[in-house]
Order: C-alpha cells, then structure tokens, then sequence
C-alpha cells in the first residue's frame, strides 16, 4: 500500500538526483526505442492509448453540440497538457520491459501500488488545474476580442478567425498563452512522473528534478517540446485516429528520455530533511 507522503521520499527526505546533459542523438535514440516499446507488444495499446482519440471525439462533439465551438481547439490543444499523466501506464510497461518482467497490459495497471502514488496523484491534479486555467484563458481571450455572443456556425467561426484583424489577433493571443502553459509543463513533468515510477523521491523533488534537467538542456529540452507537439498534432489530424500510435510511442519515449537525463539511484545523489 502506498504511504502518505507527497511532499517527500517516505523517509520524510528531499532527493534531488543527479541530471545529465543530454544531446540530440538521445533525443533519437529515445524516439527509436520508443518504437521498439510500441512494436514489442502493440496489443496492449488498444487498452491503453484508444482512449485518447476517443475522448477528444468526445471534447470535440460537446464543445459543438454545447455551441461553443470557440473551445474545441482549446480543448484539442490543451488535452495535451495532461497527456503526461495520462501516460503513466505507457512508462510503466517500458520500465517493466527493460527489467526483464511481465508486461501485459493489466500490469500496466500495478501503478496503483506505487509507494509514489499520492506524489503522482499530487502532480496529475495539478496538470488538471493547469488544463482547465488553459481552457479559463483561452475563453477569457476569445470574449475579449469576439464579446460573449457564441459562434453560431463552424463556418463562420472559421471566416472570421482566418479573414478579420481579430481573427489573426485570437491566433496570435492564443497560441502565445497556450505555449506558456505548455512551456510550465515541460519543465515541470518531463521526467517527473517516470522518475516516481522508477523511484519514490516525492512530488516535490520530482517537479524540481524535471526543471533541473531542462535547465541544464534548454536546446535539447526545448527540441523534444517541439517533437513533441508536431507528432502531436500529426495524430490528431484524422480525427484523433492517430493519437493511438503517437501516444504510446512518446509515452514509451519520455521513459527512455529519462534514462538518459537522470543520473540511476545507484549513483550519489543528494538528500536533505524537509
């Protein structure tokens, strides 16, 4: 059973392991056994990842049906900001593979008896006040420049974004806000949640290890960002059809990613009381 404690290891010390500096051949090297992961036992995925396109089918159609179809890209966009957690079952099955054990898809599910789980917990529910901030400003954007009147159309929202001053400007504001909030994610949980999987060192040592590694690779960091989000959209073009293979391949990814950008527990690291 998983112990209380959120803020440090359950000796009630704060780790902060050692972080590497990583170059673009880890990057690569990543994403290829990323794919090696997918390939290995691609069944397991069904269960896992489907959910992914599904849900987003799901955003898509309530945000039209709800007319407010302002927020379906918010909405496309944003989902992203919780897919760290929502791939913990996907570093589970890689950390489980490169040790050598069982790793059908229900031992995806031991994640629960993780000794971290209030620690992944803890930052999951912070993603999600994130995503829902994201979705608070990017409405907020939308009625300063638009006022609270709903589109009545698809098309129309459509001509207007893409054809008036203010359409540009919905874009402009709204893609430099969702970059930030994308930004605070990436170096918050870029190896956070593998990291409490591998080993349990608390929420907060797990948050400040993953901006440790980014600011000490803010080229590489800033590049997997960017992968990140063209593989992203790329599998959310055919209706979010292909989420269901991008999805596990960065999920499988980002466990290699932290391989290589965090120093093994057998290696000195640091402990001080909270």
């Amino acid at each position: 059973m998983a112990s209380f404690h959120v803020m440090s290891d359950a000796r009630g010390m704060h780790v902060q392991p050692k972080v590497r500096r990583i170059t673009t051949a880890d990057l690569k090297d990543a994403l290829r056994l990323g794919v090696e992961d997918f390939w290995a036992k691609p069944s397991h995925y069904v269960f896992l990842c489907l959910i992914y396109p599904i849900v987003g089918l799901i955003l898509t159609r309530w945000s039209s049906g709800s007319n407010a179809i302002q927020l379906v890209y918010p909405l496309m966009s944003g989902f992203a900001l919780v897919g760290p957690f929502a791939a913990l079952g996907l570093y589970e099955i890689s950390r489980r593979r490169e040790l050598g054990m069982n790793t059908s898809w229900r031992r995806a599910l031991d994640i629960r008896h993780s000794p971290a789980l209030f620690s992944i917990a803890a930052i999951g529910f912070m993603l999600l006040v994130l995503f829902l901030l994201w979705i608070y400003t990017a409405q907020a954007i939308y009625t300063g420049l638009f006022g609270s009147q709903s589109p009545a159309s698809v098309g129309g929202f459509l001509r207007e974004v893409l054809t008036t001053s203010r359409g540009w400007m919905l874009i402009l504001l709204g893609n430099a806000a969702g970059f930030v909030f994308a930004v605070i994610v990436l170096a918050t949980t870029v190896v956070a949640f593998p990291l409490l999987l591998d080993r349990d060192v608390g929420a907060v040592s797990a948050i400040e290890t993953s901006a440790r590694a980014v600011i000490k690779n803010p080229l590489q960091m800033a590049l997997w960002g960017l992968t990140v989000a063209v593989l992203l959209v790329i599998g959310s073009i055919p209706l979010f059809a292909g989420l269901a293979v991008v999805m596990p391949i960065l999920g499988h990814a980002t466990w290699h990613l932290y391989r290589r950008t965090v120093e093994p527990e057998r290696a000195q690291q640091v402990r001080r009381p909270m």
